[in-house]
Parts: C-alpha cells; sequence; structure tokens
C-alpha cells in the first residue's frame, strides 16, 4: 500500500472547524429577532450549520481509524493504541476544562454546569470505543470494517429508542453523556454512528487506496450514495417498514435527519476528494491540522471559559444580520492567525499530556 497522505482529510477538517466557527459566532451573537427569519440566505445558512458536525465527527473517525489501520502494517499498532487512548483521554480531559467556572470556585460554589458534555468529549469517548472494537476484531481489518458500518447503521436506524430516554436514576455525571436534560450540546448516541462510519470508510481508503482507479470510483460512489441518502433513504425506510411492519423504520422515516447528514458529508467528501491535487501545500491544510487549538481558542473567546468574561457576555445576542456576517469574518481571521501563529500546535499538547501521565 502507498504511504501517500490523505490531503483531503485535513481540507475537510478546515473546512468543518471553519464552518463551526462561523456557526457559534452567529447563533451566539445574532439577535433573537432574526433568529427566526424565512430569508432564503438565513435558511441555507441554517442547512449548511447542519452538516458541520456530521462532518467533523466523520472525518474524526476516518482519520483516527486510517492512521491506527496503518500502524499495524508499519508494525506499531501497540504504540499507536496507546496513543490514541491518550489522545482520547486529553479530548475529554479539555472537554471539561474548558467549562471550569473557576472564579465559581475561588468564592466556594460548585455548580454543575462544568459536567455539560460537548463536542470533545463524544471524541474522545468515541476514539476510545474505536479502540474497543478494533480489538474486538481481533485488528482483522474485514471484520472491523463490517462491525463499524453495522454499529454506524445500527445506531441511525435505532434513534427513536433512545431519543427521549429517561435518566432520572443516573448520576449526572453519566447522564450528560447519553441526555440533553442537564445541557449537555452532544451526547455519544447519535454521534458514535459518525465516528463508527467514518471509521469504515477508513478501512475501505486501507485497503483499497493503492489500486490505480480508486479514487475516481470512490469519488462517484460518495456523490451517488450521498445523493441517494439524502433524497430517498425516507422512501427506503419506510419500505423496509411495510415489507417487515417494523414500526422503528417508520418512525427513522418520519424523522430522518441522521442518514440525511450523512449524505451530505458524502457529498463534501467527494468534493474534497477530487479537489486533492489543487490542495497540496495550501492554507487549508494547515488550519485542518490545527483544529483543537482553533476549537479552545474560539471557546475562549466566544463563551469566555475559565475567565467568564466573552463574546456571549458582553454583548450578547445583539447584532444584526450585517454585523454578524462581517464579526463572524473577522473572527475566523483572528483565531485562526491565534492559531497558525500564536499557539502550540496540537501534537505539541498530546505530546505534553502524555508526558504528565506518562510520569
Amino acid at each position: 500500500m502507498k504511504s501517500n497522505r490523505l490531503y483531503f482529510i485535513d481540507a475537510v477538517r478546515a473546512f468543518a472547524i471553519i464552518m463551526m466557527l462561523q456557526g457559534h459566532f452567529i447563533d451566539t451573537l445574532l439577535a433573537p429577532q432574526y433568529h427566526e427569519s424565512n430569508h432564503l440566505a438565513y435558511q441555507i445558512w441554517k442547512y449548511f450549520r447542519g452538516i458541520t458536525a456530521p462532518a467533523f465527527f466523520t472525518i474524526s473517525g476516518l482519520i483516527f481509524t486510517y492512521l491506527l489501520m496503518r500502524s499495524k502494517q508499519k508494525g506499531d499498532s501497540l504504540k499507536r493504541i496507546k496513543k490514541g487512548l491518550y489522545r482520547g483521554l486529553t479530548l475529554v480531559l479539555i472537554g471539561y476544562a474548558l467549562r471550569i467556572p473557576i472564579f465559581s470556585w475561588l468564592t466556594g460554589e460548585f455548580p454543575l454546569r462544568f459536567l455539560k458534555v460537548d463536542v470533545l468529549q463524544i471524541i474522545g469517548l468515541s476514539l476510545i470505543a474505536i479502540i474497543g472494537c478494533y480489538y474486538i476484531s481481533f485488528k482483522k481489518s474485514l471484520i472491523f470494517s463490517i462491525l463499524m458500518l453495522l454499529l454506524g447503521v445500527g445506531i441511525f436506524v435505532s434513534e427513536p429508542l433512545y431519543r427521549s430516554i429517561n435518566t432520572g436514576n443516573i448520576p449526572i455525571f453519566l447522564a450528560n453523556y447519553i441526555s440533553k436534560d442537564h445541557g449537555s450540546v452532544f451526547t455519544i448516541l447519535p454521534w458514535l454512528g459518525y465516528i463508527a462510519i467514518g471509521s469504515f470508510l477508513a478501512s475501505i481508503f486501507y485497503k483499497y487506496a493503492h489500486k490505480e482507479k480508486f479514487k475516481p470510483v470512490l469519488i462517484i460512489s460518495l456523490s451517488i450514495i450521498g445523493m441517494l441518502l439524502i433524497y430517498h433513504s425516507s422512501a427506503l425506510l419506510m419500505s423496509l417498514y411495510r415489507a417487515t411492519d417494523v414500526l422503528l423504520f417508520k418512525q427513522v422515516a418520519y424523522y430522518n435527519y441522521l442518514f440525511t447528514r450523512l449524505g451530505n458529508v458524502l457529498i463534501i467528501f467527494s468534493v474534497f476528494y477530487a479537489m486533492e491535487p489543487y490542495l497540496k501545500k495550501s492554507l487549508i491544510l494547515k488550519i485542518g491540522q490545527k483544529t483543537l487549538s482553533i476549537y479552545v481558542i474560539h471557546f475562549v473567546i466566544i463563551y469566555g471559559s475559565l475567565t467568564g468574561f466573552g463574546l456571549h457576555q458582553l454583548i450578547g445576542k445583539s447584532l444584526t444580520p450585517v454585523q454578524a456576517i462581517i464579526g463572524a469574518i473577522s473572527f475566523i481571521i483572528i483565531v485562526v492567525l491565534m492559531s497558525l501563529y500564536g499557539v502550540k500546535t496540537n501534537a505539541f499538547v498530546y505530546q505534553k499530556i502524555r508526558g504528565f501521565f506518562n510520569r
């Protein structure tokens, strides 16, 4: 297998993180009266904002699993697994650290809002789960590939079963991972499903990327499957319901956001994979390699992480659409520049934390 780097992965990560930056800025600071707008531009923005998280989770599963599977070929899979466990744990810890109310703790108050679960905790826990599945499949790429596909599809199809799960008797620390009742932004289900689908795609790259016609075939396949998921997955689920009389299929078809978003993600992947020759050595790849730094910086600036003073507290929902657009563009530029030239790399952060645990 060729060891050529998959440049499009960093490009997709850059796209997702930039979409996240503008999405969080506008959603947090745009005045309330504009959030209910039926204006076409707002509806387009809202639709594309909904693609951001699925794209980020899926590409995270893809890159992590691709490196994990490649490490087996290089003979250092144990090293990669250990590194992956550290990375998963690190993301979980950083996710909690960003919500620590330092000033409240200093005054003797210990609010539980820092236990809310966000994207970093879910990605970190999902990566640890992927490593577990890799072990369960005995590190066999075919078994692992099938397992990941079944896991992803199974999580999506069973969404009505955990949509309104009751966590009343579960400690809040654990409940936040499976329910948004206490303010969590993301939960392990259904988002582990996108990580699993990303892992399934990684297994395809691992096995076939060296084939001569792999790239054009995959680009076309991703585009076709993506369109089918967007426009026909609900009809397919209804057909399964009529054929099997399993009510679950009907319930998913009537609230089919997971498969349609996956279709959007696959099309985005196909576009960036097709553009890969033009992306090498571009700024967008550098941005895609700094996603953790960008996430932390943006969280501090917008939400006042650690300090309690951010744009959310200082400005609030007060901007007009024009102000929000200009502000979002400026915000993206500032955060990216700070990440590229003012903050250590993601690898540096992981290395320091691994060193701490090793000691």
